[in-house]
């Protein structure tokens, strides 16, 4: 009898289906007939039957074991009389069927939540209830609506939360100070972005004498949550179940209730502030001498801006400057132990690549005005490096209490991912590489030895690819990206939980007590997802793993969970972001643009525009009349017949032809090659394998009976190494554009052959 599994269904776009295992093994694949007694998020048992043409396992559920109790959103719609609602998420795969009497205050077109009634059969439609009318499609801040329901993000508070807050006090009251150290006379100052709205950290800097040599006193102050948010309270309770907040352009689903996040923990200018400090000694090499935590009463006397600061560490005597004379000398002071701590970053080897943030600018009615890339200037960088300084100290006073907590564990590269960055370094000739157990130093080696070149983009993005997610958990393995043996953050309790944990541990610490969790929630699904790779990640394979205490799973699963919901934020924010910049480009379409490679694949390239950091697909079948063969080693894609090569960092031209708005995703279509990356590509392979060819299959394009076209979603889905350029189907925007004059000419090259072939073929045989 072959063996049963246990999963949850992910549905896909073509109706086709998996099955991810909870054991981790290799996904069970589901045909369509499978599909349509199950939903998307529907935990099923599954039995391997076969394996498909394209070696995937495929599979018959066997059982539903637990349907998902998630509501689904979509568009009501009316079709010959009959009410359905078309999901938002297309992984659904199928419309939910809506009775006339439970359609509400609905009306056709508008986005409703949905909660089902009825599940699918192999012979019939799910069946529904309209639950909550969310509005029309265009109206403002209706793709956060849809995200917050879609990946299931709390985004109201509980009464009780709600409740409690209203009874905390509005200002720092006498007995609050009680036990702490007074440090309302220390120029303590927060350095914040020009929309932030909740400050967690502070920071002040003075010279010192570390040892016999020079040093700094640094100061990092962070609003103490933990003071007025209790253990198992049900704000607390609220925060946990949230883990984090939740950013959205023009929105903010915080972690904690308005009243703390804004207000009475937000370390703003000119009041009285509660916070935990982390108080340093760094010598001149950048080294941390020596640390102390202490709970503190703090007074911010400035709220800077990082344009600001990063104004007057530029010009000290400039206007900006003259306004804040007063603090000056004590942001060069924070200016020299960042050089400092800088300069140990380097010794150490942490990890820093630059990358490109882009940050998206709306108007009041909730429209893209503009994208723009974030730009890191030093008071960035500064402020980065205090925060760091003071998180490590936070792992090493928890490390040495022999304390249960959490860490942010960042481990290297797997096996499978070192052997692939190897083969990539040594198709690219960089004559660099990696060792069989690396250090953070040798991908910063290879990052420098490479910034120069044209391709270096390609290099530093496939470096980033190598290694893995960081992870919270209590079991600490260090932080590779950073180059620290042990990690954790200590500096945004407002908006973090984790940071709200280690700040109760170490108060247990310093108290000589011990923390004790509260009881946590069951671990749901995106916990369960999580918890084999936890578990392979955080044991030695020559070590036996020793059973865990009670204490150790609870850390274990509040790690989970802050790690799964964490990624459940990054999702959500991302979604909103695809939404937006596709209803952006819609006001585009037939428009062409500059861009840049940023990824290559079987089934086409990635383009990310010049001017508008909006990435879109260049379907294979966009780039011409020719075998493409994707190279995996190289990450590239490269035409038989010409040798054109399409690899990150390529520079093409192309015109926006489709924008699914449903799907998140944009069509680009390839209207000029370049004179001179086709010149160069036909230079390499006269000098190479197209030397050997005869002249005419040099020459001339693959007739149109050996092009194999497809569909682009089932190309999006292919896992092959090989795909056949071919015409593109579905794409009327695209086949109403004229030609660009390489595909002109490739056009009338391939015409005078057919013509003289038939030419040749009228002659009469010999």
């Amino acid at each position: 009898m072959l063996a049963e599994f246990e999963g949850t269904v992910s549905g896909h776009r073509d109706g086709h289906g998996f099955v991810l295992r909870d054991d981790g093994e290799a996904d069970i694949y589901l045909p369509p007939n499978e599909m349509r007694a199950v939903l998307h998020k529907d935990r099923v048992k599954a039995r391997i039957v076969r394996h498909d043409r394209k070696n995937r396992p495929e599979g018959r559920v066997t059982e539903i074991i637990e349907r998902s109790p998630n509501p689904i959103i979509g568009r009501l719609l009316q079709e010959s009389g009959v009410w359905l609602v078309a999901p938002e998420d297309k992984r659904y795969g199928q419309d939910v069927l809506i009775p006339k009497g439970a359609i509400g205050t609905a009306k056709p077109g508008q986005i409703v939540v949905v909660q089902l009634t009825e599940p699918p059969a192999l012979f019939g439609q799910p069946v529904g209830r309209v639950k909550e009318v969310l509005g029309e499609i265009d109206d403002p801040g209706m793709e956060i609506e849809i995200a917050v329901r879609k990946y299931g993000v709390p985004h109201e508070f509980s009464d009780a939360a709600l409740a409690l807050a209203r009874t905390l006090p509005d200002a720092v009251r006498p007995a609050d100070k009680k036990g702490r150290v007074d440090l309302t006379d220390i120029p303590l100052v927060t350095i914040d972005g020009e929309d932030a709205r909740d400050f967690d950290d502070a920071v002040y800097c003075e010279p010192a004498k570390v040892g016999r040599g020079k040093g700094w006193r640094l100061l990092v102050a962070i609003a103490d949550v933990s003071h007025y948010v209790e253990t198992g309270s049900a704000i607390d309770i609220d925060a946990y179940d949230r883990a984090t907040s939740v950013y959205f352009p023009r929105r903010v689903i915080p972690m904690l209730p308005e009243k703390l996040s804004n207000g009475l923990c937000s370390l703003n200018p000119n009041v009285e502030r509660l916070c935990m400090v982390c108080d340093m000694l760094v010598n001149a090499k950048g080294e941390v001498h020596a640390y102390q935590f202490y709970p503190a009463v703090m007074f911010s006397h400035a709220r800077f801006t990082y344009t600001e600061v990063a104004a007057i560490l530029a010009n000290t005597r400039g206007p900006e400057a003259a306004q804040r004379k007063a603090l000056v000398p004590h942001l060069l002071d924070l200016h020299d132990v960042y050089q400092a701590l800088l300069k140990e970053r380097g010794v150490r080897g942490a990890v820093d690549f630059e990358t490109t943030e882009t940050q998206i600018v709306c108007d009041e009615a909730g429209r893209i005005e503009k994208i723009v890339p974030r730009t890191r200037n030093v008071a960035h960088r500064l402020i980065e490096e205090s925060m760091l300084a003071a998180n490590v100290c936070s792992a090493d006073f928890i490390s040495g209490s022999k304390h249960e907590g959490l860490f942010r564990v960042h481990e290297g590269p797997t096996p499978e991912k070192k052997d692939i960055l190897r083969t990539y370094l040594k198709a690219l000739g960089i004559g660099m590489t990696i060792t069989e157990n690396p250090a953070p130093g040798e991908f910063q080696q290879i990052a420098m030895a490479t910034k120069d070149r044209p391709d270096a983009m390609q290099i530093h993005s496939m470096l980033l690819r190598s290694m893995q997610q960081a992870i919270y958990t209590p079991m600490n393995a260090g932080h590779f990206g950073l180059a620290y043996e042990a990690y954790t953050h200590f500096t945004s309790p407002i908006r973090r939980y984790p940071d709200l944990l280690v700040h109760r541990v170490i108060k247990a610490v310093l108290t000589k007590s011990r923390y004790q969790l509260p009881v946590l929630p069951t671990p749901g699904e995106a916990e369960a997802k999580l918890s084999k790779r936890l578990a392979s990640r955080v044991t030695e394979p020559d070590q036996k793993p020793k059973k865990p205490t009670a204490d150790q799973l609870a850390w274990q699963a509040a790690g989970l969970h802050c790690s799964a919901n964490e990624r459940r934020a990054d999702e959500a924010s991302r979604d909103v972001e695809a939404w937006l910049k596709c209803k952006y480009m819609r006001e585009h379409l037939g428009e062409e643009f500059g861009g840049v490679v940023t990824a290559a694949t079987s089934f086409g390239i990635f383009v990310t525009l010049d001017a508008m950091y909006v990435e879109g697909l260049v379907h294979i079948t966009e780039l011409g009349g020719e075998y493409f063969r994707f190279d995996e080693a190289r990450q590239e894609l490269r035409g038989e017949r010409t040798g054109i090569r399409y690899a990150i960092g390529t520079r093409v031209r192309v015109q926006v032809s489709r924008v699914d708005l449903d799907g998140r995703k944009i069509d680009f279509r390839l209207v000029r090659e370049g004179e001179e990356l086709v010149a160069r590509a036909m230079k390499d392979k006269a000098g190479g394998r197209g030397a050997d060819l005869p002249e005419q299959e040099r020459a001339l394009p693959r007739k149109a009976s050996e092009q194999r076209g497809g569909k682009r979603d089932d190309k999006r889905a292919g896992k092959g190494t090989e795909q056949r350029a071919g015409a593109r189907e579905g794409s009327a925007a695209g086949s109403r554009t004229a030609k660009s004059p390489i595909q002109a000419l490739k056009a009338a090259v391939k015409k005078s052959a057919a013509s003289a072939g038939r030419k040749q073929s009228k002659k009469p045989r010999r």
